[in-house]
């Protein structure tokens, strides 16, 4: 009873009908069978049924975070955009600004089959044989083939002018995320506390930002919880998911984010801290190359990207520390996060005084 009556929250199935009639006749034309698939905090997915398959609703959920009817008209649009592109990603077929068909702006996608990587103990697992040699190997080269397409794509030829701010994207990044961290002060009456590393970290970043390159589409949340892959080794990607917080900028940025839980050939004694067990995935070193190959990109500035990716991980996730600490979350949750948002920061700094 409590699903049935979530789901006729968000979505009125009468008034879906009629807009899938004049917008999706593929879909079929039998009475609409809605099923939950996932409902978190940002964004709510549901499968769609008229008997001629299945096809996948995404929306804002009932009570939406700030922007999120936004961020999902912006889904859309970069999904249409990678349209016969070899980007693997799951085809959106319409969208729908108009809040009065279920509440809320909505567009309808293809139904990728797939798996995906799990959170369980705030660890992700993958499921066999995935979960070990040889085919976990491959896992991260799929992923790379991925963003070795998305950085391939001309942004401005698929329509995308306009969906971000390339123009000095990384010379306001530093700006950008300890000003989102210096914000939980106002924001949640939070102090602040002493986060070593952070201040050598953010000089860094400041006087090391490389030069420029040819701008292109970064995803922004990378891991196997947001990709579905292939059920049948060895491993490939069928679909990059969950484009909302993408944008346009340097693709770069998505490599530091995904190699920064790797293994470093340049510090053989250190084990990443990452949600994935890395431990038997290539080095950063060996992916950088297999990435500058299919892209031409210069590589020889990872090390900036993969500092500032921990930098703006640990700015971000300070705010659970901040909620934690006026009591809005549970204070349990904001140690596990103080101590997370800690080794960023430290990581980070041992990061440049080893290898920079």
């Amino acid at each position: 009873m409590g699903l049935q009556h979530k789901l006729e929250e968000l979505v009125d199935v009468p008034r879906l009908s009629r807009w899938l009639d004049d917008n999706l006749p593929q879909l079929g034309d039998g009475p609409l069978q809605v099923e939950l698939i996932h409902g978190g905090y940002s964004n709510v997915v549901i499968n769609l049924d008229r008997g001629a398959g299945s096809m996948v609703m995404r929306r804002p959920p009932k009570v939406p975070p700030p922007g999120s009817e936004r961020t999902v008209l912006r889904e859309a649009r970069v999904l249409k955009a990678l349209a016969g592109t070899d980007v693997p990603h799951p085809h959106c077929y319409a969208s729908c600004e108009d809040e009065t068909v279920v509440g809320a702006p909505f567009y309808v996608m293809e139904k990728v089959e797939g798996w995906s990587g799990q959170v369980i103990n705030q660890k992700v697992v993958h499921p066999a044989p995935f979960d070990a040699m040889p085919w976990e190997y491959r896992i991260p080269y799929a992923v790379v083939d991925a963003l070795t397409a998305l950085a391939n794509v001309d942004y401005l030829a698929v329509g995308l002018e306009g969906f971000g701010k390339p123009d000095n994207f990384l010379e306001r990044q530093v700006d950008r995320w300890s000003g989102q961290l210096a914000s939980y002060k106002e924001k949640y009456g939070y102090p602040g506390r002493k986060l070593p590393g952070y201040e050598l970290v953010e000089q860094w970043l400041r006087e090391h930002i490389p030069p420029a390159q040819k701008p292109g589409i970064i995803h922004s949340d990378l891991g196997t919880p947001n990709m579905l892959f292939a059920h049948e080794p060895p491993a490939k990607l069928n679909a990059l998911i969950d484009w909302e917080l993408s944008t346009i900028g340097d693709p770069m940025v998505d490599i530091g984010g995904f190699f920064s839980g790797l293994r470093d050939e340049r510090m053989p004694d250190v084990a990443p801290t990452s949600l994935h067990d890395t431990s038997n995935w290539p080095t950063r070193q060996e992916l950088a190359r297999y990435y500058a190959a299919g892209t031409g990109r210069d590589v020889s500035h990872l090390d900036y990207y993969l500092v500032l990716a921990r930098f703006k991980a640990g700015c971000i996730m300070e705010y659970k520390v901040a909620q934690a600490a006026i009591g809005k979350i549970d204070s349990k949750v904001g140690d596990w996060f103080a101590d997370i948002v800690a080794e960023c920061f430290s990581s980070a700094a041992e990061h440049i005084r080893r290898c920079c």
